[in-house]
């Protein structure tokens, strides 16, 4: 019988610091024996704050290197970036063709913008269709997100 799968969602938009440590990398610790873990970075998503290749990289690394300084094991997890993987663009782009802009209207990040009378992008607006074509593509069993 196999593993459950664990979808864990990092978004390289910075340094990874004692917040994201108590957040999910102590939790993924724990799961690495019992799931099968996919470590997913969320590059698409970091978009919204990182700017340049050159940063997205780095960021990218970084993050990748502290959750294996930290002891996840690569023979018990996999590694991936969101855009080397096109079907997450692809399915995004189905789900925007059948969600309404009220519906997506109700998100938070959307609200809390809109709160604050900031300038929306697209981005911001469309967020929660890729966080859904993130997790239903792996058939997960668990989802986790930590920016």
């Amino acid at each position: 019988m196999s593993k459950k799968v664990l979808l864990s969602g990092i978004q390289p938009s910075g340094k990874p610091h004692i917040g994201n440590y108590f957040g999910m990398m102590k939790q993924l610790l724990a799961d690495q024996d019992t799931y099968d873990v996919y470590v997913l970075i969320v590059d698409y998503h970091a978009l919204k704050s990182v700017k340049t290749a050159k940063e997205m990289s780095e960021n990218i690394k970084a993050v990748v290197l502290d959750y294996l300084a930290l002891g996840l094991d690569p023979k018990k997890v996999t590694f991936f970036k969101q855009s080397d993987v096109s079907a997450h663009t692809e399915l995004c782009w189905i789900f925007d063709n059948i969600t309404t802009m009220p519906y997506l209207m109700r998100a938070h990040a959307f609200k809390d913008a809109e709160a604050k009378n900031k300038e929306i992008d697209v981005g911001t607006f469309n967020y929660p269709m890729l966080m859904a074509a993130d997790i239903l593509l792996y058939d997960a069993d668990i989802a986790m997100s930590e920016k």
